[in-house]
Protein backbone atom coordinates (compact mmCIF):
# COMPACT_ATOMS: atom_id res chain seq x y z
CA UNK A 1 0.00 0.00 0.00
CA UNK A 2 2.87 2.41 1.06
CA UNK A 3 4.40 1.63 -2.59
CA UNK A 4 1.05 2.64 -4.22
CA UNK A 5 0.97 5.78 -2.82
CA UNK A 6 4.34 6.34 -3.57
CA UNK A 7 3.62 5.87 -7.18
CA UNK A 8 0.60 8.26 -7.13
CA UNK A 9 2.22 10.92 -5.63
CA UNK A 10 5.77 10.39 -8.12
CA UNK A 11 2.42 11.00 -10.41
CA UNK A 12 0.99 13.97 -9.14
CA UNK A 13 4.20 15.26 -8.70
CA UNK A 14 4.95 14.66 -12.67
CA UNK A 15 1.65 16.22 -13.75
CA UNK A 16 1.82 19.19 -11.34
CA UNK A 17 5.46 19.84 -12.66
CA UNK A 18 4.10 18.89 -16.22
CA UNK A 19 0.74 21.50 -15.65
CA UNK A 20 3.45 23.95 -14.65
CA UNK A 21 5.37 24.08 -18.11
CA UNK A 22 3.81 25.77 -21.10
CA UNK A 23 4.78 26.64 -24.92
CA UNK A 24 4.28 29.81 -26.83
CA UNK A 25 4.19 29.69 -30.20
CA UNK A 26 5.37 32.18 -32.61
CA UNK A 27 1.92 32.52 -34.48
CA UNK A 28 0.07 33.16 -30.83
CA UNK A 29 -0.32 35.88 -27.95
CA UNK A 30 -1.05 33.38 -24.71
CA UNK A 31 -2.85 35.63 -22.11
CA UNK A 32 -1.92 34.19 -18.43
CA UNK A 33 -4.09 34.87 -15.52
CA UNK A 34 -3.52 33.07 -12.20
CA UNK A 35 -6.99 33.04 -9.88
CA UNK A 36 -8.80 35.00 -12.72
CA UNK A 37 -6.14 38.20 -12.77
CA UNK A 38 -4.11 38.59 -15.92
CA UNK A 39 0.03 38.17 -14.68
CA UNK A 40 1.06 38.39 -18.17
CA UNK A 41 1.38 38.59 -21.85
CA UNK A 42 3.41 36.33 -24.15
CA UNK A 43 3.66 37.65 -27.30
CA UNK A 44 5.16 34.16 -29.70
CA UNK A 45 6.62 36.58 -32.51
CA UNK A 46 8.93 38.09 -30.25
CA UNK A 47 11.35 36.71 -27.34
CA UNK A 48 8.26 35.08 -25.61
CA UNK A 49 8.14 31.89 -28.15
CA UNK A 50 9.31 28.82 -26.74
CA UNK A 51 8.84 27.45 -22.91
CA UNK A 52 7.33 29.25 -20.10
CA UNK A 53 6.92 28.00 -16.15
CA UNK A 54 4.04 29.02 -13.88
CA UNK A 55 1.60 27.62 -11.74
CA UNK A 56 -0.51 24.65 -12.50
CA UNK A 57 -4.16 24.64 -13.61
CA UNK A 58 -6.40 25.69 -12.22
CA UNK A 59 -4.41 28.01 -10.22
CA UNK A 60 -2.87 29.37 -13.61
CA UNK A 61 -5.35 29.74 -16.93
CA UNK A 62 -3.58 30.23 -20.76
CA UNK A 63 -5.89 31.86 -23.21
CA UNK A 64 -4.20 31.27 -26.50
CA UNK A 65 -4.95 33.81 -29.63
CA UNK A 66 -3.87 33.72 -33.05
CA UNK A 67 -1.95 36.87 -33.72
CA UNK A 68 -1.36 36.24 -37.80
CA UNK A 69 -3.53 38.18 -40.07
CA UNK A 70 -7.15 36.83 -39.98
CA UNK A 71 -10.22 36.96 -42.69
CA UNK A 72 -13.65 36.45 -42.91
CA UNK A 73 -16.31 37.07 -45.53
CA UNK A 74 -19.19 39.18 -44.55
CA UNK A 75 -22.30 38.04 -45.57
CA UNK A 76 -24.95 39.72 -48.13
CA UNK A 77 -26.04 42.87 -46.89
CA UNK A 78 -29.22 44.36 -48.84
CA UNK A 79 -28.94 48.33 -49.23
CA UNK A 80 -31.16 51.10 -50.55
CA UNK A 81 -29.36 52.73 -53.46
CA UNK A 82 -31.10 56.40 -54.86
CA UNK A 83 -32.78 56.86 -58.00
CA UNK A 84 -30.76 58.21 -61.21
CA UNK A 85 -31.49 61.85 -60.30
CA UNK A 86 -30.36 60.73 -57.03
CA UNK A 87 -33.85 62.22 -55.89
CA UNK A 88 -35.66 59.48 -54.39
CA UNK A 89 -34.97 55.67 -52.74
CA UNK A 90 -34.27 53.20 -55.84
CA UNK A 91 -33.99 49.47 -55.73
CA UNK A 92 -32.57 47.56 -53.39
CA UNK A 93 -28.47 46.58 -53.95
CA UNK A 94 -26.97 43.83 -51.93
CA UNK A 95 -23.22 43.88 -50.80
CA UNK A 96 -20.57 41.00 -49.77
CA UNK A 97 -17.25 42.13 -48.64
CA UNK A 98 -14.45 40.70 -46.41
CA UNK A 99 -12.39 42.52 -43.69
CA UNK A 100 -9.18 41.70 -42.69
CA UNK A 101 -7.73 42.49 -39.20
CA UNK A 102 -5.47 41.67 -36.43
CA UNK A 103 -5.00 41.89 -32.63
CA UNK A 104 -2.95 45.17 -32.63
CA UNK A 105 -0.71 43.85 -30.38
CA UNK A 106 0.42 42.84 -26.84
CA UNK A 107 -0.39 45.66 -25.29
CA UNK A 108 -4.10 45.28 -26.68
CA UNK A 109 -4.61 42.11 -26.11
CA UNK A 110 -6.27 42.63 -22.39
CA UNK A 111 -8.44 45.54 -24.08
CA UNK A 112 -9.22 42.22 -26.65
CA UNK A 113 -10.34 39.90 -24.01
CA UNK A 114 -12.30 41.86 -22.02
CA UNK A 115 -14.42 43.41 -24.65
CA UNK A 116 -14.67 40.59 -27.13
CA UNK A 117 -12.74 37.38 -25.33
CA UNK A 118 -12.92 35.08 -29.05
CA UNK A 119 -12.01 35.58 -32.33
CA UNK A 120 -15.45 34.65 -32.95
CA UNK A 121 -17.22 37.37 -31.08
CA UNK A 122 -14.82 39.70 -32.89
CA UNK A 123 -16.08 38.62 -36.40
CA UNK A 124 -19.83 38.90 -35.13
CA UNK A 125 -19.21 42.70 -33.68
CA UNK A 126 -17.35 43.90 -36.75
CA UNK A 127 -20.10 42.38 -38.94
CA UNK A 128 -22.64 44.97 -37.05
CA UNK A 129 -20.14 47.98 -37.44
CA UNK A 130 -19.40 47.20 -40.82
CA UNK A 131 -22.85 46.92 -41.93
CA UNK A 132 -24.51 49.84 -40.45
CA UNK A 133 -21.29 51.47 -41.61
CA UNK A 134 -21.40 50.45 -45.41
CA UNK A 135 -24.95 51.49 -45.50
CA UNK A 136 -24.45 55.15 -43.98
CA UNK A 137 -21.64 55.49 -46.48
CA UNK A 138 -23.07 54.33 -49.20
CA UNK A 139 -26.72 56.42 -48.39
CA UNK A 140 -23.79 59.72 -48.14
CA UNK A 141 -21.78 59.17 -51.58
CA UNK A 142 -25.42 57.97 -53.07
CA UNK A 143 -23.79 55.45 -55.06
CA UNK A 144 -25.66 53.44 -57.31
CA UNK A 145 -25.24 50.09 -59.27
CA UNK A 146 -23.51 52.50 -62.32
CA UNK A 147 -20.78 53.42 -59.86
CA UNK A 148 -19.84 49.52 -59.62
CA UNK A 149 -19.92 48.87 -62.89
CA UNK A 150 -19.30 52.36 -64.97
CA UNK A 151 -16.33 51.59 -67.59
CA UNK A 152 -15.80 55.60 -67.91
CA UNK A 153 -11.99 56.62 -67.10
CA UNK A 154 -11.48 59.95 -65.37
CA UNK A 155 -8.35 62.47 -66.45
CA UNK A 156 -5.71 61.43 -64.14
CA UNK A 157 -6.29 57.83 -65.55
CA UNK A 158 -8.30 56.06 -63.27
CA UNK A 159 -11.41 53.94 -63.98
CA UNK A 160 -14.55 55.49 -62.75
CA UNK A 161 -15.04 52.30 -60.58
CA UNK A 162 -11.25 52.17 -58.81
CA UNK A 163 -12.10 56.08 -57.72
CA UNK A 164 -15.14 55.14 -56.70
CA UNK A 165 -13.87 51.97 -54.56
CA UNK A 166 -10.66 53.59 -53.32
CA UNK A 167 -13.04 56.49 -51.91
CA UNK A 168 -15.68 53.85 -49.76
CA UNK A 169 -12.28 51.67 -48.70
CA UNK A 170 -10.54 54.98 -47.29
CA UNK A 171 -14.01 56.38 -46.03
CA UNK A 172 -15.12 52.48 -44.29
CA UNK A 173 -11.56 52.43 -42.85
CA UNK A 174 -11.55 56.25 -41.60
CA UNK A 175 -14.75 55.69 -39.81
CA UNK A 176 -13.91 52.34 -38.41
CA UNK A 177 -10.01 51.86 -37.71
CA UNK A 178 -10.31 54.19 -34.68
CA UNK A 179 -13.16 53.25 -32.89
CA UNK A 180 -12.42 49.59 -32.85
CA UNK A 181 -8.86 50.01 -31.91
CA UNK A 182 -9.70 51.81 -29.19
CA UNK A 183 -12.54 49.64 -27.59
CA UNK A 184 -11.53 46.14 -28.75
CA UNK A 185 -7.82 46.11 -29.62
CA UNK A 186 -8.75 45.55 -32.96
CA UNK A 187 -6.62 46.41 -35.56
CA UNK A 188 -8.26 46.63 -39.07
CA UNK A 189 -5.88 45.89 -42.14
CA UNK A 190 -8.22 45.77 -45.06
CA UNK A 191 -12.03 45.94 -46.26
CA UNK A 192 -12.66 44.88 -49.99
CA UNK A 193 -16.08 44.54 -51.47
CA UNK A 194 -16.42 42.03 -52.61
CA UNK A 195 -19.41 41.67 -54.76
CA UNK A 196 -22.40 43.47 -55.75
CA UNK A 197 -25.79 42.65 -57.31
CA UNK A 198 -28.98 43.21 -57.59
CA UNK A 199 -31.63 40.65 -55.02
CA UNK A 200 -33.72 38.10 -57.26
CA UNK A 201 -36.77 39.87 -56.34
CA UNK A 202 -36.12 43.40 -58.31
CA UNK A 203 -34.21 42.15 -60.84
CA UNK A 204 -37.36 41.90 -63.34
CA UNK A 205 -38.28 45.61 -62.69
CA UNK A 206 -34.65 46.54 -63.25
CA UNK A 207 -34.51 44.40 -66.87
CA UNK A 208 -38.58 46.00 -68.04
CA UNK A 209 -36.91 49.24 -66.93
CA UNK A 210 -33.33 48.66 -68.57
CA UNK A 211 -35.94 48.03 -72.00
CA UNK A 212 -38.07 50.96 -71.44
CA UNK A 213 -34.69 53.23 -71.54
CA UNK A 214 -33.38 51.15 -74.84
CA UNK A 215 -36.55 52.08 -76.24
CA UNK A 216 -36.07 55.54 -75.64
CA UNK A 217 -32.68 55.26 -76.39
CA UNK A 218 -34.02 53.85 -80.02
CA UNK A 219 -36.41 56.75 -80.28
CA UNK A 220 -34.12 59.58 -79.66
CA UNK A 221 -31.12 57.80 -82.18
CA UNK A 222 -34.17 57.96 -84.75
CA UNK A 223 -35.25 61.58 -84.50
CA UNK A 224 -31.69 62.92 -83.98
CA UNK A 225 -31.26 60.54 -87.14
CA UNK A 226 -34.19 62.44 -89.09
CA UNK A 227 -33.40 65.84 -88.19
CA UNK A 228 -29.56 64.92 -89.60
CA UNK A 229 -30.62 63.46 -92.50
CA UNK A 230 -33.26 66.74 -93.43
CA UNK A 231 -30.34 69.23 -92.56
CA UNK A 232 -28.56 66.96 -95.21
CA UNK A 233 -31.06 67.17 -97.84
CA UNK A 234 -31.77 70.90 -97.11
CA UNK A 235 -27.63 71.59 -97.64
CA UNK A 236 -27.93 69.16 -100.66
CA UNK A 237 -31.17 71.00 -102.39
CA UNK A 238 -29.43 74.46 -101.36
CA UNK A 239 -25.86 73.20 -103.23
CA UNK A 240 -28.02 71.79 -106.11
CA UNK A 241 -30.18 75.50 -106.15
CA UNK A 242 -26.91 77.13 -106.41
CA UNK A 243 -25.01 74.78 -109.44
CA UNK A 244 -28.26 75.22 -110.84
CA UNK A 245 -28.38 79.14 -110.58
CA UNK A 246 -24.75 79.10 -111.90
CA UNK A 247 -25.65 76.61 -114.94
CA UNK A 248 -28.21 79.36 -115.74
CA UNK A 249 -25.75 82.11 -115.70
CA UNK A 250 -23.14 80.25 -117.90
CA UNK A 251 -25.87 79.39 -120.13
CA UNK A 252 -27.10 83.21 -120.78
CA UNK A 253 -23.80 84.36 -120.51
CA UNK A 254 -22.77 81.55 -123.58
CA UNK A 255 -26.04 82.26 -125.30
CA UNK A 256 -25.22 86.43 -125.50
CA UNK A 257 -22.32 85.41 -126.47
CA UNK A 258 -23.11 83.39 -129.34
CA UNK A 259 -25.77 85.41 -130.16
CA UNK A 260 -23.02 88.25 -130.71
CA UNK A 261 -20.87 86.20 -132.56
CA UNK A 262 -23.71 84.88 -135.03
CA UNK A 263 -25.29 88.61 -135.40
CA UNK A 264 -21.45 89.37 -136.18
CA UNK A 265 -21.12 86.80 -138.81
CA UNK A 266 -24.41 87.77 -140.36
CA UNK A 267 -23.08 91.32 -140.35
CA UNK A 268 -19.97 90.41 -142.31
CA UNK A 269 -21.99 87.91 -144.54
CA UNK A 270 -24.67 91.18 -145.18
CA UNK A 271 -21.40 93.21 -145.80
CA UNK A 272 -20.07 91.49 -148.67
CA UNK A 273 -22.90 90.06 -150.70
CA UNK A 274 -25.90 91.97 -150.08
CA UNK A 275 -28.05 90.60 -152.35
CA UNK A 276 -27.36 86.94 -151.04
CA UNK A 277 -27.87 87.90 -147.94
CA UNK A 278 -31.44 88.98 -148.57
CA UNK A 279 -31.82 86.11 -150.44
CA UNK A 280 -31.28 83.55 -147.98
CA UNK A 281 -33.49 85.78 -145.32
CA UNK A 282 -36.10 85.73 -148.38
CA UNK A 283 -35.90 81.55 -148.24
CA UNK A 284 -36.11 81.16 -144.14
CA UNK A 285 -39.10 83.21 -144.10
CA UNK A 286 -40.50 80.89 -147.18
CA UNK A 287 -39.38 78.24 -144.88
CA UNK A 288 -41.67 79.04 -142.25
CA UNK A 289 -44.84 79.92 -144.30
CA UNK A 290 -44.53 76.44 -146.01
CA UNK A 291 -43.42 74.75 -142.94
CA UNK A 292 -46.43 75.82 -140.80
CA UNK A 293 -48.77 74.52 -143.72
CA UNK A 294 -49.69 70.65 -145.37
CA UNK A 295 -51.32 72.00 -148.16
CA UNK A 296 -51.38 75.53 -149.89
CA UNK A 297 -52.75 77.34 -153.30
CA UNK A 298 -50.99 79.79 -154.63
CA UNK A 299 -50.48 81.68 -157.57
CA UNK A 300 -47.31 81.26 -159.57
CA UNK A 301 -47.22 85.07 -160.21
CA UNK A 302 -46.89 85.33 -156.31
CA UNK A 303 -44.35 87.44 -155.25
CA UNK A 304 -43.03 84.98 -152.98
CA UNK A 305 -41.56 83.30 -156.07
CA UNK A 306 -39.93 85.90 -157.62
CA UNK A 307 -37.17 84.84 -155.31
CA UNK A 308 -36.58 81.64 -157.27
CA UNK A 309 -37.60 83.38 -160.77
CA UNK A 310 -34.23 85.99 -159.66
CA UNK A 311 -32.06 83.88 -158.01
CA UNK A 312 -28.94 86.64 -157.65
CA UNK A 313 -25.22 85.09 -158.07
CA UNK A 314 -22.97 85.07 -155.02
CA UNK A 315 -20.01 87.86 -155.65
CA UNK A 316 -17.18 86.37 -157.31
CA UNK A 317 -18.65 83.43 -158.59
CA UNK A 318 -18.70 83.04 -162.83
CA UNK A 319 -22.32 81.90 -164.25
CA UNK A 320 -23.29 78.69 -165.46
CA UNK A 321 -23.31 78.19 -169.42
CA UNK A 322 -26.67 78.05 -170.65
CA UNK A 323 -27.16 75.10 -173.77
CA UNK A 324 -26.88 77.31 -176.64
CA UNK A 325 -24.07 79.29 -175.77
CA UNK A 326 -22.07 75.69 -175.03
CA UNK A 327 -23.46 74.74 -178.84
CA UNK A 328 -22.15 77.99 -180.53
CA UNK A 329 -18.78 77.81 -178.74
CA UNK A 330 -18.58 74.10 -180.14
CA UNK A 331 -19.74 75.40 -183.80
CA UNK A 332 -16.83 78.00 -183.61
CA UNK A 333 -14.30 75.43 -182.56
CA UNK A 334 -15.47 73.56 -185.73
Amino acid sequence: MRKFYIIAGIAITLLLIRLSYFTVDASEYAYVTVFGRMIAVHDGGGDDAGLHSGWPWPIQTIQRLDRRLQYFDLPATELLTPDRDKKAIDKTLSVEAYVCWRIAGRDTVERFIQSLGTAERAQDLLKQRFNSQLGAELGEMQMRMDDFISTSVLPDGKSHVEARMADLQHKLMAALQKPVLDEYGIELVDIRLRRFYHPPDVRKAIFERIESERKSKVVEYETAGKLEAQKIEIEAKKQADLRLDKAAADEDKLMRLAEAEAAGIRNEAHRRDPEFYALLKSLESVEKILSNKTFLLMSTRHSIFDVMRQMPRPQGLTPPKGPDEKKSKKGGDE
